[in-house]
């Protein structure tokens, strides 16, 4: 009994500590491709983020059945905030 419980704990541990490689978004580039096989092409459809820009991505995709967005998990910075400061008096 107690080997078995030990065995299912470290099966458990190894299954939990292992690298999850399923992400689709690689939030390391701000740009992705959303390319569609179709059910013909028998590839079905996924998506490649490996590029830097919008134009890149473009060019890329022309001609395939595919489109260009942002990466929604890309750390994106936003634009530091202006203050408006008023004068009294």
């Amino acid at each position: 009994m107690r080997f078995s419980f030990g065995l299912i704990m470290t099966a458990g541990a190894l299954f939990t500590a292992a690298p999850s490689h399923a992400q689709t978004f690689d939030p390391r580039y701000p740009v992705c491709m959303h390319v569609y096989s179709g059910a013909n092409g028998g590839g079905g459809e996924w998506y490649d983020c490996s590029f830097t820009s919008l134009p890149q991505c473009r060019a890329t995709a022309l001609g395939r059945s595919a489109i260009c967005d942002l990466n929604p998990y890309y750390p994106f910075q936003e634009p530091p905030r202006r203050w408006r400061h008023e004068r009294s008096g």
